[in-house]
């Protein structure tokens, strides 16, 4: 019988999450989704996504509750353990997260705080908490920011943080490699979701600015972060390994 593969998938219940999750999903890997505090949300999700391939089970998480990092590693354990024949963690993928749109000289300690934990802090953490189940030549891939590579107003913080995060990933991958875990990090553009509030969504004159920065004259879809994201995690990508990767249309180039 073939191993059966699961992916973990930090905010799967909405935007980006939500996308990475059923395009893993459409090619039979299992996942294990998070979500912060909206349940009808995620029970929707799993409703929505789970197909006879695979499905959606997900867990609540709040990712500056580092505390509950243990007990949280505990139940993804146990989903894959349950069934027939149990799941391998084969991907994580660290996605979940918020803005605070301010800038730099104007955040507060709390803000910042806020940013650190919820970009860096926690997802350092959580997946060094879920090393011990991720299987040798897995993946690991950190959603990171186009925005560290080119000025957004508003965006200090944040991207500081995100920066923080690509740095990082050049040494897991490295301190990984001796178990053959890839580690690579993903860096969307602009992208029409609720993210920040819906703001390139919702906003037309936003959307509009930054579609004329996009040579290929659009902002990005949640869907277009989803596929390439199933795609760095398909075998045909395992020799990519500690790199930062631009998943943004040329935006700002």
């Amino acid at each position: 019988m073939n191993q059966k593969y699961a992916a973990l998938v930090t905010g799967a219940n909405r935007g980006i999450g939500y996308s990475i999750a059923k395009y893993l999903i459409a090619a039979g890997v299992d996942v294990i989704g998070t979500y912060h505090a909206n349940a009808a949300e995620a029970k929707a999700a799993e409703a929505a996504l789970g197909t006879g391939r695979a499905k959606l089970r997900m867990l609540q998480l709040d990712i500056s509750d580092h505390a509950s990092f243990a007990d949280f590693t505990a139940q993804v354990g146990m989903l894959l353990d349950d069934g027939p024949a149990g799941s391998v963690l084969k991907y994580v993928v660290q996605n979940a997260g918020n803005i605070i749109h301010t800038r730099f000289d104007a955040a507060t300690p709390e803000q910042l705080d806020n940013q650190y934990t919820i970009h860096f802090k926690g997802p350092y953490l959580l997946t060094v908490a879920l090393l011990p189940l991720i299987c040798d030549g897995g993946h690991i891939l950190n959603v990171t920011s186009a925005a560290t590579r080119f000025y957004l107003p508003d965006h200090g913080p944040y991207s500081a943080m995100k920066g923080a995060t690509e740095v990082i990933s050049l040494y897991m991958a490295k301190e990984l490699g001796e178990r053959r875990i890839t580690v690579n990090a993903v860096a969307p553009g602009a992208v029409a979701s609720d993210f920040g509030g819906g703001l390139v969504r919702d906003n037309v004159a936003v959307n509009t600015s930054l579609a004329e920065i996009t040579p290929l004259g659009r902002v990005g879809l949640p869907d277009d972060i989803g596929a390439a994201v199933a795609a760095l995690l398909s075998e045909n990508m395992h020799w990519v390994n500690g790199q930062r990767i631009e998943v943004t249309g040329g935006q700002s180039l």
